[in-house]
């Protein structure tokens, strides 16, 4: 085993806003050229200089929080020989890589886990407390899981089927390892990360990621995804893992016991503020979880569970729930009820969870218990009726990706009508309304500050909702929302569009070694396959399809003028299925063949 030795120069840095405080520190890579900005801040950096290829840094370098850092390793065994041998088989550095730590078994590690949140962990099987698949199931459960290497022996091959369903990335026999063999495990696992960081940032148009996975999953509990292959690559663009054992969704209402349930002043912003804030700190340490935001005084949480604790998790999510519940209250008076749904293996199906949990949430205002389960045995239990606004997914998801105010004009009256003609269905008319705010809170950028634009006259705002006791004043509140949403879609329809062709463009010159076509982009960005066809000619200088080719070709020029590579290569690398189509593509474009490119001189 080769032992490669290294070190690094230290030297100190100040960030260009003139602070001279050394109160943060970063590990990075620093070249003396081709490298446009040095990572910046409000304090000073220690950086680490080191020459490093263009190729790491073009490749393994991730942005977090909007500063440059290193991927982060952790290795996993209980031989300490092994732990060095792994150390010093590789330059982690070169390959954009710091090691964030060790550990000799699995409960260990999963603290670092924790702690450091590693992207990639090389692991052994069998170790003491807790052994490797142990670990790698425990860490399933987590929104965004590391990629897991395992070390295995000649005899632990009856486990690698159990380490594939559990999407282990790679398995290396100890006897075998080599510098070869790591290296090429590793490339994959920086390959993978790679991608997923590339994907995660195209489909920004303003907001960062974390808004857009919280309109990803709200429009999954509304079950508005329309095929399974657009629910996959949004999961895919917005790096979303779905690896739990099983799933379930709480519907969450806080209560500010000093006033009255329904009213929200403008006062108490700022304490429901401070509680959902408690909530998202304390319930992320009982069970892994995604918090959704609905409105002022309502949250959904996801909740992912391991295989073990979908056996219990009532007495999980009850004593995790009620905890968090009585800490509210003895900080801020805040009472929390929460209702459960159903118990689900398919992410799919959290729709139907999260209908269960809103279904029987008018219960939990009767009963003894601060959190109800929608599974469980329960004769008194009245049957109440949610709004199912899949109904209607088809002309929501026009009107909301297109910013189309006659689309949401025509689907707001659809929905207005239908309870206009029958006005006893209150539950359903309130439940088909917050339904609505739900998704227009997720999908508008400031959409609290926009919404209660539209409702400035009352005092509560849009919580004005939660104050209506009939259908019409329920309908009432649906036709002010629409008038003012139609005009705020006006308003920003020209300016959106530029920024969707920009985004659409965006993504295109960034994927540009890959096979496009307009529906792969209209999964990317919600936007039907026609609809983005004629924005994309009317806000360009060009079609879709010659936009792509001569983003394609100029790409292919640069190749074609470094010289390493062959035409065929190169229209292998640019997604085409054919040299021969390549060269026809070439031509239409440029107007002479690659052959006759490449003599030109």
């Amino acid at each position: 085993m080769k032992r490669l030795n290294f070190s690094g120069k230290s030297a100190s840095a100040t960030c260009t806003s003139g602070c001279s405080m050394n109160s943060a520190k970063i590990t990075a890579c620093v070249w003396k050229a081709g490298f446009p900005n040095l990572p910046l801040c409000p304090s000073c950096f220690r950086l680490r200089r080191r020459k490093t290829s263009a190729k790491c840094r073009q490749l393994f370098l991730q942005q977090r929080n909007g500063v440059t850092v290193m991927v982060q390793l952790l290795i996993v065994d209980d031989e300490p020989l092994v732990q060095i041998g792994i150390r010093s088989m590789l330059n982690w550095e070169s390959m954009g890589i710091e090691i964030a730590g060790t550990a000799t078994n699995g409960r260990q590690a999963y603290d670092i886990i924790l702690e450091k949140h590693p992207e990639i962990v090389i692991t052994d099987i069998k170790m003491p407390i807790m052994d490797g698949m142990q670990l790698i199931e425990k860490c399933q459960s987590q929104e965004h899981p590391p990629l897991f290497i395992l070390l295995t022996s000649y005899e632990e091959f009856a486990l690698v089927k159990q380490a594939i369903s559990y999407q282990v990335l790679d398995y290396l026999v100890k006897l075998e390892l080599t510098e070869d063999v790591l290296n090429a495990a590793i490339q994959k696992a920086l390959g993978i990360l790679e991608k997923e960081r590339k994907q995660a940032a195209i489909p920004e148009t303003g907001s960062d990621l974390s808004l857009l996975q919280d309109n990803f999953y709200i429009r999954l509990l509304l079950n508005l995804f329309e095929t399974e292959e657009q629910f996959a690559t949004q999961c895919d663009l917005l790096s979303v893992r779905f690896t739990a054992a099983g799933y379930t969704v709480a519907y969450l209402e806080m209560q500010n016991t000093r006033q009255s349930a329904s009213a929200v002043a403008s006062s108490d912003i700022t304490l429901y503020r401070s509680s959902y804030q408690m909530i998202r700190n304390l319930i992320v340490k009982y069970v892994p979880c995604r918090i959704l935001f609905l409105d002022t005084t309502h949250l959904a949480i996801i909740f992912s569970l391991t295989k073990e604790q979908t056996g219990s998790y009532h007495q999980l999510l009850t004593d995790a729930l009620t905890q968090t519940g009585d800490m509210l209250y003895n900080y801020y008076s805040i009472r929390v009820l929460a209702s459960v749904g159903s118990l689900v293996e398919n992410p799919r199906d959290l729709s139907a969870s999260y209908s269960d949990a809103r279904q029987i949430f008018p219960d939990v205002r009767q009963s003894d218990s601060a959190v109800i389960f929608a599974d469980e045995d329960n004769p008194a239990r009245e049957e109440h009726n949610v709004f199912n606004i899949a109904i209607f997914k088809d002309e929501l998801q026009k009107a909301f990706n297109e910013y189309d105010p006659e689309a949401l004009s025509a689907v707001f009256h659809d929905i207005i009508d239908l309870f206009s003609n029958d006005k006893r269905h209150y539950s359903q008319a309130l439940s088909a309304a917050s339904n609505v705010l739900h998704l227009t809170l997720s999908c508008l950028s400031n959409g609290e500050e926009q919404l209660n634009q539209i409702f400035g006259e009352s005092a509560n705002g849009y919580n004005c909702l939660y104050e209506a006791e009939t259908v019409p004043q329920v309908l009432s509140w649906m036709t002010v929302l629409c008038d003012g949403l139609c005009r705020l879609f006006s308003e920003h329809n020209k300016d959106y569009k530029n920024r969707t062709i920009s985004a659409v463009k965006k993504y295109i010159n960034e994927h540009v070694d890959e096979k496009i076509t307009l529906n792969q982009l209209s999964d990317v960005f919600n936007i039907s396959p026609n609809y983005l066809s004629i924005l994309f000619s009317k806000y360009n200088d060009m079609g879709f399809i010659d936009y792509v080719n001569h983003a394609k070709i100029e790409c292919a020029k640069e190749m074609l003028d470094e010289g390493t590579l062959k035409i065929y290569e190169i229209s292998d690398k640019l997604g085409y299925e054919s040299a021969f189509y390549f060269s026809r593509v070439f031509k239409k474009v440029e107007g002479m063949s690659p052959r006759d490119y490449i003599n030109r001189n």
